[in-house]
């Protein structure tokens, strides 16, 4: 992993769980210290160099610290997220802080700064300049240019901003709650569910009841297919009250400590800091931004709002109601699209059982990112992890057409490998998201990464079948996977994998999941688990009329939390009323109406991550439809736009900047035009549906309010 002479040459185990007794929270703290001296040593190291600093004998040694700090910290916190011990969980969590403040240490080391500072980097590789500038603009955006007891309380400031964003993802993490239903609210609701959840019986003469969770794939269901308004509401509550109070008050600590950096800092806000150093550099920017994208939706989402409302009202028999609820959101769009376009999202559920859908999406990325993948029997942290190595398949021939290696062609190189944690368990982490594991360096490491999702599981009778949705956030997790692998072999570990601006990071996954929508590329894993049958092109051809509808929808939600994650990071965090302000914003960009005890913001976890920065969503689809644009529709995986979409955006990593890696792909600067066409694909056949033309019979308290 290290140069045979450098500081760190001998270190433990590579990861985390291969360390003996590495079950036990005192083998992890073992482990993470071993990587924390290793870390300290390069620093020492670096600060001993005499003569002119170069990239090779200075910042070659910062980077092999930080190569440290990102293994220690990725591995900490994967653990955190799905260690199957609570003591080991308990303990990630310490190891996650200790890492923090080793961070915060060192961007505010003087002393290591001027060291950087004098590298002469004249003669160094365009990755190296940008690598070494982007590393001294994140110095100075952490104060290392401040006075001494300016740095000192700036330190305390991180620490406990990490502290206190560690404690928000745990409360998150573990705050599962379980609601009841009623047999009878269970109406509509897929067989297959239903028998997943059986009947408690109570006391003699009393209804049976069921027991659900707030995990996604008991949640999900309900919320889309439930003809229970009650049921609806209950888990809606639930499920955006997991971590509420707890998360309350750890968030208003939280803005108020960032706050105090940014001021110590000189911005106006935490906003202002948050994006100095990202493609759109300030808040003001992220605003003029967010108002296109208003303008943009307003008119496409009153057309949906006005066409739910008007279904709604004559499917349930009540032409005086006025508005759906948030509770009844999902449900409505679900019923709308099966009269207005003769597709029942269950109808897809048989032809997609998890099993398949992974298999099927391995293949694709096969394909397109022209590498092999075959399971490595090596151990991870949990007996349900899957493990894959990735490697360089050195395809010839026709895009798409079955590509054979050359005869005689060398065996394929490993490039990485990846692990597949992707059902739910007590204590995991409970919702979708790729991570690093191991960084990689060009000739010293090679990249590993994880996902850790929350997708139904198949065992025994229950065939684990998806939702089209879930398939959609399948692809866009495997975008970043494939990122961070890809990415993963960069000449420095502080660029290396997915270490981009945090306002690009979004392109990979989001790009990625518009291949769903491929029919050749749909059928090419979607069968029936029973039949065998091949997901017939009429369905897959309704799917994506229906999926095309709701997307100004969508654009609002985004709206709703990126303008809530600006606003709560933007302003004097002293008169910040989380309640107030989260219903004010939802009733701006939502025309749902409000739930009274709705308390998403202690959930939102996104608020530590991003912070103000969930803009990144929108931001990246656009330039993802730009990017996906590229690509022949009539063959996605046919034409030289993979293989230079590998090249120069994914294999890049992070060594060159963002607005860069937009240029070198698509010659230009993003363009709304791509997004626009995609925005408006549900109304472009000029077709007007009318709730009265709308077959149907109303569902059983369906609950419009």
């Amino acid at each position: 992993m290290i140069t045979v002479d450098s500081p760190a040459a001998v270190l433990p185990e590579l990861h985390a769980w291969e360390a003996d007794g590495a079950a036990s929270a005192e083998a992890l703290t073992a482990w993470v210290s071993a990587r924390l001296a290793a870390h300290e040593a390069a620093l020492t190291a670096l600060l001993a160099v005499k003569g002119p600093r170069t990239p090779e004998n200075s910042l070659r040694l910062y980077d092999e610290a930080i190569e440290q700090l990102n293994l220690a910290g990725a591995q900490a916190g994967i653990l955190n997220s799905v260690a199957a011990d609570r003591g080991v969980r308990d303990q990630a969590q310490i190891e996650a802080q200790r890492v923090a403040v080793a961070v915060a240490a060192l961007s505010l080391n003087r002393d290591i700064y001027d060291a950087l500072e004098a590298i002469n980097v004249e003669a160094a590789s365009p990755a190296t300049k940008h690598y070494f500038e982007r590393t001294l603009l994140s110095y100075r955006l952490a104060g290392v240019d401040k006075d001494k007891p300016t740095r000192d309380r700036l330190q305390t400031l991180h620490e406990k901003a990490a502290r206190l964003g560690l404690e928000f993802g745990r409360n998150i993490q573990e705050g599962a709650k379980a609601i009841e239903a009623t047999v009878t609210e269970l109406d509509g609701l897929p067989a297959d569910y239903i028998a997943r959840h059986p009947v408690q019986n109570g006391p003699e003469g009393s209804v049976g009841r069921v027991t659900l969770s707030t995990d996604p794939p008991d949640m999900l269901p309900v919320m889309t297919f439930a003809h229970s308004a009650a049921l609806r509401e209950r888990m809606f509550l639930a499920y955006n009250t997991r971590a509420y109070p707890a998360n309350k008050q750890i968030l208003l600590d939280l803005l108020i400590t960032r706050q105090e950096i940014a001021t110590l800092l000189g911005f106006r806000s935490w906003a202002d800091l948050a994006t100095a150093d990202q493609m759109m550099r300030s808040a003001a920017n992220v605003r003029e931004f967010l108002s296109q994208l208003e303008a943009a939706s307003r008119e496409g989402a009153a057309r949906e709002h006005a066409l739910i409302l008007d279904f709604a009202r004559r499917q349930n028999g009540h032409g005086h109601c006025e508005a759906i609820d948030m509770a009844g959101r999902s449900y409505w769009y679900e019923q709308f699209r099966r009269a207005a376009f003769a597709f029942d999202s269950q109808s897809v559920r048989p032809y997609l059982p998890y099993p398949q859908v992974e298999a099927g999406i391995l293949r694709i990325a096969e394909r397109l990112f022209q590498v092999e993948f075959r399971r490595a029997e090596v151990a991870a942290w949990h007996p349900d992890v899957s493990v894959f190595d990735v490697f360089d398949a050195g395809w010839r021939g026709a895009p798409g057409d079955g590509w054979l290696r050359e005869p005689g062609s060398p065996e394929p190189r490993r490039v990485g490998r990846f692990y597949l944690d992707m059902h739910p368990r007590e204590g995991k982490d409970k919702w979708f998201s790729a991570a690093p594991v191991v960084t990689g360096v060009r000739g010293r490491t090679l990249p590993e990464a994880a996902l850790i999702c929350n997708f139904p599981s198949s065992s025994g009778t229950d065939p684990g079948l998806l939702q089209y949705s879930d398939v959609v956030t399948c692809f866009h997790e495997f975008g970043h996977l494939m990122h961070a692998i890809l990415g993963g072999h960069t000449e420095w570990a502080g660029i290396s994998g997915f270490a981009t601006e945090g306002d690009f990071i979004e392109v990979p996954s989001q790009m990625l999941e518009e291949f769903f929508r491929d029919e050749k590329l749909l059928q090419s894993f979607a069968r029936h688990y029973q039949t065998g049958e091949v997901l017939p092109a009429e369905l897959i051809r309704n799917l994506k009329r229906a999926g095309a509808f709701g997307r100004a929808d969508w654009v609002r939600s985004q709206l709703y939390y990126t303008t809530l994650s600006l606003d709560l990071h933007d302003q004097d965090p002293a008169i910040v009323d989380l309640d107030q302000i989260t219903e004010r914003l939802h009733t701006s960009f939502q025309p749902w109406t409000w739930i009274d005890g709705n308390r998403m913001y202690a959930s939102f976890g996104h608020l530590t991550g991003y912070s103000s920065n969930y803009y990144t969503y929108a931001f990246d689809k656009v330039i993802a439809l730009d990017f996906f644009a590229q690509f022949d529709p009539n063959n996605l995986l046919a034409g030289d736009a993979g293989a230079r979409y590998r090249t120069t955006v994914l294999e890049q990593g992070g060594s060159k900047p963002g607005r860069q890696m937009v240029r070198d792909f698509l010659g230009r600067d993003e363009q709304f035009a791509a997004f626009t066409k995609w925005l408006n694909e549900e109304f472009d056949d000029g077709r007007v549906w009318t709730a009265g033309n709308l077959g149907g019979s109303p569902p059983p308290d369906a609950g419009v309010v």
